[in-house]
């Protein structure tokens, strides 16, 4: 069985049931001009719990298809937002 991709990210939104929306930043090089630039993403994560707050670090793992948009899985809030 391959291994889970995992990702770090920011929450960006907690007002769904269940659900959070969670932004990944990433630095790629430019493939023309070599600069590097900042992506972003967003994924759709299951919060059963509701532990994650707009501002928390969090770690989300890919899962089944949980619904329209949801294929990851909250694992763990890695930094509280007022924790700094």
């Amino acid at each position: 069985m391959a291994a889970k991709t995992e990702l770090t990210g920011t929450v960006v939104s907690d007002k769904m049931a269940k659900t959070i929306v969670v932004q990944i930043k990433r630095r790629v090089r430019h493939a023309e001009y070599g600069k590097v630039v900042t992506r972003l993403s967003k994924f759709h994560a299951h919060d059963e719990d509701g532990k994650a707050k707009m501002g928390d670090r969090v770690k989300i793992v890919e899962t089944r298809p949980l619904s329209r948009t949801k294929r990851w899985r909250l694992l763990e809030v890695l930094e509280a937002e007022g924790a700094s």
